[in-house]
């Protein structure tokens, strides 16, 4: 089983959590919510479906033909807190990444660094 990156891994949560919030929102909508392409998100819903994290049912419309809803399934649910733990990590070490850079850069900026190390 191949492991997938943790681009994709943000992708599937985001995609669960959208589906969780409206399980009849078409693919369209989806593709336009991720910032990603039509063809994307129908691979990404194959894939979550293959996975068993996600059902599907289709149902008759008075306005539309056919119309879809998507499911997370319980392994679904266990899938998305998961998934949401390995985020809510890396977030927390890109901030902690990203809060010592900005403590270094507000040392070499400040006026008492300038001082420290006159120009010849």
């Amino acid at each position: 089983m191949t492991q997938i990156t943790p681009i994709h891994q943000e992708t599937h949560l985001h995609v669960l959590r959208l589906l969780e919030i409206n399980p009849q929102m078409n693919q369209r909508d989806l593709a336009a919510a991720l910032g990603v392409s039509l063809g994307k998100t129908n691979f990404c819903l194959k894939a979550l479906m293959d996975k068993g994290l996600l059902k599907v049912q289709n149902f008759q419309s008075n306005k539309r033909k056919l119309a879809y809803a998507y499911f997370l399934t319980p392994a679904g649910i266990a899938e998305k807190t998961t998934l949401a733990g390995r985020f809510l990590k890396r977030k927390i070490e890109e901030y902690e990444l990203l809060r010592a850079e900005i403590e270094m850069l507000q040392q070499e900026t400040s006026p008492n660094a300038a001082s420290a190390h006159p120009n010849p």
